[in-house]
Order: structure tokens, then C-alpha cells, then sequence
């Protein structure tokens, strides 16, 4: 089975990769998602962060209070740092168990979905890596689009992000999206395809 490492800034088309990549049959664990379920489910990850952050940063029904921990860690890097290897160990550790799910499940490949793959660690899994990249214009209407926002919070969004060639260098493989749909759709089932028949790795 092939794990395929899939990354990219945000409004760029990473989504259509990864359907196509359900289509051929394979499987794709979204390390946002990940993120988000350990948060609720992961009794050591959420010791690990009160013990470091202190109680203030969970509620009184014991959920994670987001803006509390972000207004810890966005005035300190090194506690961001701090934060970031603590959820990027526990994230990498369920992604092993997906990875072996999606084995024992005889999928041809899994996807791991992640704009901080390359930083986290979850890049170290991987047997490929696929930067899906696209123009700061047409970013930023494909998440004024999506999230319903206005130009200018949607251009900061993007511009807070590294650039497509930040992406680009760091991958064994880059899909440009330049164009229509179908034209992304048509290189990206070209490109797993290659991949998944071991040409060219």
C-alpha cells in the first residue's frame, strides 16, 4: 500500500485530489479532522495539554476553550512550539493506526491530508508527496466562495500562508491548478495513477 502525502496552501484544490483518490479506491484521513477527534477523545493528549496549559484553557464540561489556548500561544512562540509537538506527536500516532487500517482494509493507497504536513512530521510516513497548488487570485475567490467572506479577510488568509513554492520545493510531486476542474481532475487521476502503479517514485 502507498502512503500519499497530500499538501498545499488552502484554496488551491486539494479537496478534488483527494476525491479522485477515493474513486481509485483508496483512503484519505484529514489530519485536521484527526485533530479535532483527539481533542474530544484523547483522554493523554488532553492531560498532556492541561498539564502544560493549565485548567483556564478547558471548560467546565471539560471542552478545549480554543481562544483561551490561542491567546496563550499566538504572544509566545515558544509555547506555540511547545503546543505544536505535543498535538503534532498524538496526530502522527493515530495516523500510524489509519495507515494500518486502510492496509488491513487492502486499500490501494491512503492519503494523508494536511497543510502543516511537511512541519508535523506526518511527511516522515509518507512514501510520496503531492503539493496541489494554485494563483493567489484564484485562491482567494475559491475561499470567498466557500466560506462566504469578504475579499479582504480571504486575501489575508492567504497571504499568511507560505507560498505555492514553499510547496512545491519541499515534494516529490506538484499539481499545478491553473485552470478548469476537469483539467485538475484529469492530471491529478493521471498523476495516482503513476503513482500507484510504482512508476517513477
Amino acid at each position: 500500500m502507498t502512503v500519499i502525502g497530500i499538501t498545499g496552501p488552502t484554496g488551491a484544490g486539494k479537496t478534488t485530489v483527494l476525491n479522485i483518490l477515493r474513486d481509485m479506491g483508496g483512503a484519505v484521513a484529514d489530519c485536521d479532522q484527526v485533530y479535532h477527534q483527539l481533542l474530544r477523545t484523547s483522554a493523554p493528549l488532553r492531560d498532556e495539554l492541561r498539564a502544560r496549559f493549565g485548567d483556564s484553557v478547558f471548560g467546565e464540561n471539560g471542552d478545549l476553550r480554543r481562544k483561551e489556548l490561542g491567546a496563550i500561544v499566538f504572544e509566545d512562540q515558544r509555547a506555540l512550539g511547545v503546543l505544536n509537538a505535543i498535538t503534532h506527536r498524538h496526530i502522527v500516532a493515530q495516523l500510524r493506526r489509519l495507515i494500518a487500517q486502510a492496509e488491513a482494509e487492502n486499500r490501494p493507497a491512503i492519503a494523508l491530508d494536511a497543510i502543516a504536513l511537511l512541519e508535523s512530521g506526518a511527511g516522515d510516513l509518507c512514501h510520496v508527496t503531492i503539493a496541489v497548488t494554485a494563483p493567489e487570485d484564484m485562491r482567494v475567490e475559491r475561499i470567498m466562495a466557500r466560506e462566504g467572506i469578504p475579499e479582504r479577510y480571504a486575501r489575508s488568509r492567504v497571504q499568511a500562508q507560505k507560498p505555492s513554492s514553499w510547496f512545491e520545493a519541499r515534494c516529490t510531486h506538484t499539481l499545478r491548478n491553473g485552470g478548469a476542474q476537469a483539467e485538475l481532475e484529469a492530471a491529478a487521476r493521471a498523476l495516482l495513477r503513476q503513482i500507484l502503479d510504482k512508476e517513477d517514485l
